[in-house]
């Protein structure tokens, strides 16, 4: 049986309606963070099964108590060198919009709130990074806000959707 970790349960009183909270994770050397809004939970990495004729940004697909939850590349996403999956590797369940959707990461830290004096928009300070809504910048040093409303494009949206039902 495999264990999740609330995200909640973790929050020390953050609520996932505050604005401010992310869930901090990291990629190698560099954290990151997603709006705490937006994580279901967080759960041991399992096999990744490929999704024939999926985006390039989705690694393919897993099993998640019956449901089909794609998985995202965010190393290619933020050019960060490709790895095999590892067994200490956590998986961050999203919700989104359009779907479900996982995210690998080596390692999760905690949930911290980021003041909007903080927070240095993406747009001036790494323009060319469009996966990010913005950078904080915190005493230990900087944590990169990640915009998971621009990770797929529309014609990726729509190549897996296509992938997902066996279209295309």
């Amino acid at each position: 049986m495999e264990k999740s970790e609330s995200p909640r349960e973790c929050g020390a009183g953050i609520s996932s309606d505050d604005g401010g909270a992310c869930l901090v994770f990291a990629l190698d050397e560099q954290r990151y963070a997603i709006p705490l809004r937006a994580v279901e939970r967080i759960i041991r990495a399992v096999e990744i099964t490929q999704l024939p004729k999926a985006p390039e940004a989705v690694l393919g697909i897993i099993n998640d108590k019956g449901r089909i939850v794609p998985v995202a590349d965010l190393r290619s996403r933020f050019r960060l060198p490709a790895r095999e999956l590892r067994c200490d590797d956590r998986f961050i369940l999203l919700r989104t919009p359009r779907r479900p959707l996982a995210v690998i990461a080596d390692s999760v830290g905690e949930i911290r709130f980021f003041p909007p004096d903080s927070k240095d928009s993406a747009k001036g300070a790494l323009p060319h990074m469009e996966y990010l809504q913005g950078v904080a910048v915190l005493d230990d040093g900087l944590v990169l806000i990640y915009d998971l409303d621009r990770f797929l494009s529309l014609d990726e949206e729509t190549a897996l959707d296509a992938a997902l039902t066996g279209g295309g």
